[in-house]
């Protein structure tokens, strides 16, 4: 299995896009990227800009290859949704959330749109609700989750799917908008899992204030009952934070044995925090322009 994260908020845009290359075909999960519309009320900087069409276009060209397409939620950091992008779907089996259960209001209005009126069922080759299903594709399995909270327990953002991809004894799991499993239900469905490779969002600390501990003791909980050896890629939400750092610095010191890294970090890139940093992009922006 062959893992590559091709955009991440570490990598300057909203997104958790994920190629995962295997015995059985390749599988793009959450083949979006999108921008903060406003932080700190500014809108993007050109450098976020210039980043979101180097993202999409990585999206693009590795969606041309992949055979399968997974989508575990409906907002717009998370698939493609802009008109003409529905190009990209186009004789992929598309693994989904259910649009019809356990799903809120604005999320079921933007499924429609994609497979309705942007005609997605048409141009897919299948499209399957995966909601809690396992599935077989000859040698590598996919176990969808059943629908978790998108953060808190009682979230109103709605629910996402996780999905675990196991192949040859290694086990890779994707856990989307879960928030560092801030939720318990969400924790003691990943604790079962015996990951070789985690791949979640982080809890959105530059919002929800308070200590090391209480944002990021689901994560904790979760790294001490893993086992030996695996890589937790921790993204997307906490990397809004310019001080994430310190909430990765409680979870490094847990175990030796755990690798805690952002996705940027183990591509092998530079950290590029450019929402978290708009304000200052905008300032230096101006003064070089006067």
């Amino acid at each position: 299995m062959n893992v590559k994260l091709l955009a991440f908020d570490s990598m300057g845009v909203r997104s958790m896009a994920t190629l995962v290359e295997t015995s059985a075909g390749s599988l793009l999960i959450d083949p979006g990227a999108a921008l903060a519309p406003r932080r700190y009320n500014m809108p993007p900087h050109s450098l976020e800009i210039q980043a979101l069409r180097e993202a999409l276009n990585k999206i693009y060209r590795a969606l041309s290859r992949v055979d399968y397409v997974v989508i575990t939620h409906y907002h717009r950091d998370h698939y493609l949704y802009r008109a003409g992008e529905q190009v990209h779907y186009e004789g992929k089996v598309i693994y989904a959330k259910n649009m019809y259960v356990d799903i809120n209001p604005s999320q079921k209005i933007r499924a429609h749109v994609l497979f309705r009126k942007m005609g997605i069922e048409s141009l897919a080759k299948q499209v399957v609700f995966a909601d809690g299903k396992t599935i077989d594709l000859g040698g590598v399995k996919l176990v969808f989750s059943h629908p978790l909270p998108h953060g808190d327990c009682n979230s109103k953002l709605g629910y996402v799917l996780s999905v675990t991809v196991i192949e040859n004894g290694f086990t890779l799991t994707h856990a989307s908008d879960t928030q560092g499993a801030i939720c318990k239900y969400t924790l003691n469905y990943l604790v079962e899992i015996p990951h070789d490779f985690l791949i979640i969002s982080g809890p959105p600390t530059y919002i929800k204030r308070g200590s090391n501990t209480s944002i990021i003791e689901n994560l904790a909980r979760l790294i001490k009952s893993s086992k030996s050896n695996i890589t937790l890629i921790l993204d997307h939400h906490i990397l809004r934070d310019r001080d994430y750092n310190k909430y990765f610095n409680v979870l490094r010191s847990i175990r030796e044995d755990v690798k805690v890294l952002t996705a940027a970090e183990f591509m092998d890139e530079e950290i590029r925090q450019l929402e978290a940093y708009r304000k200052e992009l905008w300032q230096a922006e101006y003064f070089h322009g006067s």
